[in-house]
């Protein structure tokens, strides 16, 4: 149904890494260094895309999507860094609650030169949207191209394009509480919610015939006696428990319990891969 492709891969994975960006950003609480993160890794998987797009099996509109996809996030990337002395709205609140903090203990009511600047204009979250709307075009194209039926292999890749995307930001947010140890965990329950939303669909997509279901069946042959077919059952079992233990551990007040669910969440993308990348490869 669909070629397991790496230009493809590559392109999803930017795409949903992308989209669940702007889901953080657009609280305007996490600081805006978690923003340049994101931005620049799925900028260099976009480039990656296009690069071996051209090289080894070109989807013109596919690659001519992925670049632009490039250029939208390396946009976005250049405005926040131009105006990173704005910080957030939500970093600036806590920044003063904590200055109020120390001046009722101390007495000592100073004003900081190196904290965030209101004056300076915010990065705009809606520059966000602009690379995951552009490469989802290429996702269009790449299932058009690659799937018989068309639709269901257009499914798959936006499907698991979220999928992907919303388990990997929140391994990555999960590790700017170290650099952010004061942001509350709204954010970082958000993207575990949308995980374990999406995780149904993905598991759907995956099945509608000609699905896993044919290769538990042994209508399709994996070619080692069944076990990937088994294998991609464990992966997707094992991710959907892996999202509601990290939920569990996120109830419990300890600042490690922010720590724990990120280890957690390290092994729910292998998982979560697995899920994904399993499947497409039996089903090319």
């Amino acid at each position: 149904m669909i070629r397991l492709d790496a230009a493809s891969f590559l392109l999803q994975w930017a795409v949903g890494g992308l989209a669940f960006c702007w889901v953080t950003t657009r609280r305007r609480e996490v600081g805006i260094g978690y923003g340049w993160l994101l931005r620049a890794v799925y900028l260099v998987l976009a480039l990656a895309s296009v690069v071996v797009g051209r090289a080894v099996e070109p989807v013109p509109i596919r690659d001519a999507a992925a670049m632009l996809v490039v250029l939208a996030a390396g946009g976005a990337l250049a405005v926040s860094v131009r105006r990173r002395r704005a910080g957030v709205v939500g970093e600036r609140a806590r920044v003063e609650r904590r200055s109020a903090r120390v001046a009722a203990m101390t007495g000592i009511d100073r004003e900081r030169s190196d904290g965030p600047d209101p004056s300076v204009a915010e990065f705009p979250p809606a520059l966000d949207l602009v690379a995951p709307l552009v490469g989802a075009v290429g996702l269009v194209a790449a299932g058009l191209e690659a799937g018989d039926p068309a639709w269901l292999a257009v499914v798959r890749l936006a499907v698991g394009a979220l999928f992907l995307g919303s388990v990997s930001d929140a391994m990555l947010l999960g590790h700017w509480y170290l650099v952010q140890p004061g942001l509350t965990r709204g954010p970082l329950l958000e993207l575990v919610r949308w995980t374990a939303v999406l995780w149904p669909f993905e598991v759907a997509a995956l099945l509608v015939p000609t699905g896993m279901a044919s290769v538990l069946s042994g209508t399709i042959d994996d070619g080692y006696g069944g076990i990937l077919g088994w294998m991609w059952v464990a992966c997707a079992l094992t991710t959907v428990a892996l999202v509601g233990v990290t939920r569990a551990a996120l109830r419990e007040r300890a600042y490690s319990a922010v720590m724990a669910a990120t280890g957690l969440l390290y092994l729910a993308i292998l998982t979560a891969f697995g899920t994904d990348l399993v499947a497409r490869a039996l089903l090319a």
